[in-house]
């Protein structure tokens, strides 16, 4: 093995060099958590009946040890990947080149047969301004979750998919978000993400998403001091992070939690995290 994959070992994570920070985790409850995600005023929070409590935990910097992770491993995948849109502020530019390449991207990775893109979302930091505000990006998710679970993963093949859904239920499948900077070097906000081998199923609970149209429904985590977090300090726009947030084989990484976190490292006066995530499915022969 190599001196890479050693240090992304269970045993070796503690050798890598680590902010201590807080993540918001899902204080345990009786009955389901759900939170409406569609703005109902102007102002104020999101209904939900989920309270979260700040965790203190050690957050990895990961960088000297891209190159060993694996989507089927530890559930993240950071590469080098150049995009060629010029502007991510237009959709249309969006639509035609970033979700090819997202695609290309998730393709070459996992070796998938088919991936297809259906979603992405911007997000900007902006302290003014609640979160899902008219007209301008979402805010990051400062919150642990996975965004499938057991049951809404085939669920959100049957609403993607149409008539061909079925046959794809069949065949392996997995939903991976390509997530990239806008700006870069991030230092506000950055992306962290949980290794999936040490997430126990009992952590997850699932979580209604009420949309105006449907509910949906994610995973949030709640604590454990077995989670071991790792982030990619001062990512650029021709850097991506490949997160696994399903996946229909059972002997891999299924759900890699994630959250954004603050960075008790970033200057004053440093420039809002500006992001995309694009969404993906992948099928397998």
């Amino acid at each position: 093995m190599s001196d890479t994959l050693e240090i992304m070992s269970p045993e070796r994570l503690d050798r890598l060099p680590a902010v201590e920070a807080g993540l918001f985790y899902l204080t345990p409850m009786a009955e389901k958590p759900y939170t409406v995600a569609y703005r109902t005023d102007e102002a104020g929070e999101l209904p939900t009946n989920a309270v979260y409590e700040e965790r203190q935990v050690a957050i990895h910097d990961a960088r000297a040890a891209a190159a060993g992770l694996d989507l089927d491993r530890e559930g993240v995948a950071f590469l080098k990947s150049p995009s060629r849109v010029r502007d991510f502020y237009d959709e249309a530019e969006l639509d035609a080149v970033a979700h090819a390449e997202a695609a290309d991207l998730v393709a070459r990775v996992t070796g998938a047969s088919r991936v297809e893109v259906f979603d992405h979302t911007l997000r900007r930091r902006n302290s003014d301004l609640p979160d899902r505000s008219a007209g301008v990006p979402r805010q990051p998710v400062m919150r642990v979750h996975n965004d499938y679970t057991e049951g809404s993963g085939p669920q959100r093949v049957r609403d993607l998919m149409g008539e061909e859904a079925e046959a794809l239920l069949k065949r392996r499948y997995a939903f991976i978000n390509v997530w990239r900077p806008l700006k870069g070097p991030v230092v506000d906000t950055p992306l962290a993400v949980c290794d999936a081998r040490s997430v126990a199923p009992s952590d997850w609970v699932a979580s209604d998403i009420v949309y105006k149209d449907r509910t949906g429904e994610i995973y949030v985590a709640t604590w454990s001091p077995a989670h071991r977090w790792l982030y990619f300090p001062r990512m650029t726009p021709d850097e991506t992070i490949l997160i696994k947030c399903y996946d229909t084989r059972t002997d891999v990484a299924r759900f890699a939690p994630h959250s954004a976190f603050t960075d008790p490292t970033t200057p004053q006066g440093a420039p809002p995290r500006e992001s995309i995530e694009i969404r993906t499915v992948a099928f397998f022969d």
